[in-house]
């Protein structure tokens, strides 16, 4: 992955931050992306704290075979290691938008991706396995009160 995949990025009200090579799991990551986008910048990074700490489990959609069931969110699991580097790349971008000058209060996340990294070999192993690697992308917008209003009333 060369550059950022998101298009329609606004130099003004929005700010971006990469993490290459990251060392999770890309399956975990994409379970994460679907699970804090659209979310609050501290909401989401609430909600991924309770991950690390166990009272959250992250609801599994898309890769969920064989998985234990959670209450009430059905199959979930608790990626704790993934979850932390999120939360160090939500900084990052929430830092960045600081810097650009944009209230850091009402940020949204508008857009995150996972893509699968290179991978690079365990070295040393007496068996060959390779790492897992994911390249995470985020973009934060700020948000004004009204402009939520009107957006959950769209989704509805």
């Amino acid at each position: 992955m060369k550059g950022y995949t998101f298009r329609d990025y606004n130099k003004e009200h929005m700010a971006r931050a990469v993490g290459m090579a990251l060392p999770v799991s890309f399956k975990q990551s994409v379970e994460i992306c679907n699970f804090i986008k659209n979310k609050n910048v501290n909401q989401a990074k609430k909600m991924l704290q309770g991950v690390i700490d166990k009272k959250t489990a992250v609801p599994f959609r898309r890769y969920n075979w064989d998985l234990g069931h959670k209450k009430a969110i059905g199959p979930g699991r608790y990626p704790m290691s993934a979850s932390k580097e999120f939360i160090k790349l939500i900084e990052s971008a929430e830092s960045n938008a600081q810097f650009k000058g944009i209230n850091t209060s009402n940020l949204i996340i508008a857009h995150i991706t996972a893509h699968k990294a290179g991978k690079a070999w365990h070295y040393g192993r007496k068996s060959r396995r390779k790492m897992k690697r994911t390249n995470i992308e985020i973009v934060v917008e700020e948000k004004t009160k009204t402009e939520e209003i009107k957006a959950s009333k769209q989704k509805k």
